[in-house]
């Protein structure tokens, strides 16, 4: 395993929150970049890390990367509640079958922040919503006393990312960066696909997984 030398700075926010957007402009301000990571080498080698497992693993993340910085992505309900439908009923045969379909720790991922993840519970807005308040909850009630290590925005807030580099000790005259971009328009989720940076590092390892759980 590789030795882990920089602060880790985890992206906890659900899926649908702007992960994408925010990973772009990680990328631009200079941090090894990975959205989602699925094997050990993934880990230790991106700074930044967000979506799988992270958004369901961070308690153990944090044990395991001490001193690391967490950012919560918020979204109003009315714009979050439509894009995480289309997303769950698009994956949902995938993220269910026992012969294969996603890796196993996307899956249980998304089964445990979405449980019980049927599509009849996916087509009712108060069962997607217990699931982001729940898992917001759980993020406030583990950071409790320890907000300095946690940032929590909106990124359609005007102020959100100058909020962000102030998280991040950067200071506004070293980027030429202003805001996030609008990534994943349309319900699209493969935008990070098609970025290309020498900072971005790979979910997998030519396709493989590992079991990545700390």
């Amino acid at each position: 395993m590789n030795e882990v030398t920089e602060q880790k700075i985890f992206i906890i926010g659900l899926p649908r929150t702007a992960t994408t957007s925010v990973c772009a402009a990680m990328l631009e301000l200079g941090f090894k970049t990975a959205h989602t990571a699925y094997t050990n080498q993934s880990m230790n080698d991106a700074q930044v890390i967000a979506d799988t497992p992270v958004f369901c693993d961070y308690q153990l993340l944090d044990k395991t990367y001490p001193n690391a910085k967490f950012i919560y992505l918020q979204r109003d309900s009315t714009v979050w509640l439509p894009s995480i439908r289309q997303l769950l009923i698009r994956m949902y045969k995938n993220l269910q079958r026992t012969d294969g379909g996603f890796n196993p720790t996307l899956k249980r991922c998304y089964n445990d922040i979405f449980s019980p993840l049927t599509l009849e519970n996916v087509e009712k807005d108060d069962f997607l919503q217990s699931c982001y308040d729940r898992h917001q909850q759980g993020i406030n009630e583990y950071f409790k006393g320890r907000e300095q290590d946690l940032l929590q925005i909106d990124v359609s807030d005007k102020n959100s990312f100058d909020s962000l580099l102030a998280f991040l000790e950067i200071d506004t005259i070293q980027t030429q960066l202003t805001g996030f971009e609008r990534i994943n328009i349309g319900g699209k989720v493969t935008a990070w696909k098609q970025i290309k940076s020498p900072l971005k590092i790979e979910a997998t390892q030519k396709g493989k997984v590992d079991r990545v759980r700390p």
